[in-house]
């Protein structure tokens, strides 16, 4: 018989598991719409030619590609199918792709979609996204993003209301996170001192491995891509600076003197932390110039969300995008998001047992089947019950008590409504709380009036 799994990556949910995710999105939907944003969807699959050269050539690689439809290999020839020319022949055989992230989809989306929307445009999106990595603890092929953007401003008053949603969620939530803060114009500004502006991305790729590698580890990595010695050393001085944010960008005032795009990227920091200083958050928020973010579009501030709780990958991140609705054929268009990592957020609560109780209580009443003659009583009360808006069942057999108890005790469901020979004749209902197992007789007038 064939053993039943699913693919590496990706994971079944039970009810249980479910309530809890919802707990999570409903939470963050709720926080998104009380800042304004409005929610949008785009599709599972897009166009490989969207999604390629958006994340940089490791990006690139973790794409998964969806074979074309039909006899796929028609017009490919026999030598043309050897081990060596995989990545090169998948661009012929699949013109498609699942979504790496829900940001270059959104640029596509309002660049085709601009004549229909107001700027500054906010939207929100919770959907899941794919990408072919390794899987481990706290990294899936397949999981849920819920991203936040404001597109269509240069306003830096919106990085500070995204740091804002950012902390709301995480005190609704009750976990306690560090908000670590960058600027990619602060970085290139390092590979401008250092004479190594041609290779930001490279630059940044590496130093954002930084929390997971060493720094020896992550010099190795740039000396193999052709930083000199003396680059790394400038790269390193640059990485070694500590203290308060603003003796952060104090230092880098003095270090940057002959580049522009540093002072720019410290000018627009300030700005910010005077926000924060302004207006503090509840959680930590710290000025990190290790901070990198290895997604190329991004060109201005960059975030990242860790558990101060739990060691686990980020949980949230995002960062201002200057054009990358550009290479959609709309230039000039500005837009800065957020994302949290509703899975790892997942985890994080489970591990730390933070989950609320009644997060998964949703069926609040259960009506004991004994008959027709009772179904016909209980149908008018399950209706009123559900009149108000209160979850509940009614068993749909007639079976024994025992096992109708037991369904209820299994489903978490805390009150059982039982309508017998004496209730039917009566008009009565017995409630009972199913905790400490106490009944209550009362008119069935009185039941549909009862706060569950």
């Amino acid at each position: 018989m064939q053993q039943l799994s699913v693919p590496k990556g990706t994971r079944d949910f039970l009810p249980s598991e479910m309530a809890k995710r919802n707990y999570i999105f409903n939470t963050i939907r709720q926080v998104y719409e009380l800042y304004g944003f409005v929610p949008i969807e785009t599709p599972a699959m897009e166009n490989l030619s969207t999604l390629l050269g958006k994340y940089g050539d490791e990006g690139d690689k973790l794409l998964f590609r969806i074979l074309n439809s039909g006899n796929y290999l028609s017009d490919i020839r026999p030598e043309e199918l050897n081990p060596h020319n995989a990545y090169g022949l998948s661009g012929r055989i699949c013109e498609k792709g699942l979504r790496y992230d829900l940001t270059v989809p959104f640029a596509r989306f309002v660049v085709m979609h601009k004549n229909d929307l107001s700027f500054p445009f906010r939207r929100y999106q919770i959907q899941p996204v794919w990408r072919a990595d390794r899987p481990q603890k706290g990294r899936y092929r397949e999981f849920y993003q819920c991203d936040a953007d404001i597109i269509g401003s240069d306003s830096l008053l919106n990085e500070f209301e995204l740091l804002q949603i950012i902390d709301e969620v995480f005190s609704r939530l009750n976990l306690r996170v560090i908000i670590k803060i960058n600027h990619r114009k602060i970085l290139t500004g390092m590979a401008e001192m250092a004479g190594c502006a041609a290779m930001i991305n490279d630059l940044t790729t590496a130093i954002d491995k930084l929390d997971k590698t060493s720094l020896q580890q992550v010099k190795e990595e740039l000396t193999t891509k052709g930083f000199s010695a003396d680059a790394i050393a400038t790269l390193e001085s640059f990485l070694a600076i500590k203290g308060t944010p603003a003796e952060v960008l104090q230092s880098l005032t003095h270090l940057f003197s002959s580049s522009e795009t540093g002072q720019q990227g410290i000018r627009e920091l300030s700005t910010l932390f005077t926000y924060l200083n302004t207006m503090p958050l509840q959680s930590r928020a710290e000025l990190d110039i290790t901070l990198a973010r290895g997604l190329h579009y991004y060109t201005g501030t960059i975030l990242e969300v860790k558990s101060a709780e739990v060691q686990i990958g980020s949980i949230g991140g995002g960062g201002r995008y200057d054009n990358l609705t550009g290479i959609f054929g709309l230039p000039g268009v500005s837009g800065v998001g957020i994302s949290f990592g509703a899975d790892r957020i997942y985890d994080v609560l489970t591990q730390l047992g933070k989950f609320p109780a009644f997060v998964e209580e949703k069926i609040k009443v259960m009506f004991v089947n004994f008959g027709p003659a009772e179904e016909k009583a209980i149908l008018p009360l399950a209706m009123g019950l559900r009149q108000r808006n209160i979850p509940c069942l009614i068993y749909p057999d007639q079976a024994k008590i025992k096992k109708q108890m037991a369904y209820a005790s299994g489903l978490q469901i805390p009150y059982v409504a039982i309508i017998g020979e004496e209730e039917l004749k009566n008009h009565l209902v017995t409630l009972k709380k199913m905790d400490t197992g106490e009944q209550t007789q009362m008119s069935q007038e009185q039941f549909l009036q009862m706060n569950f």
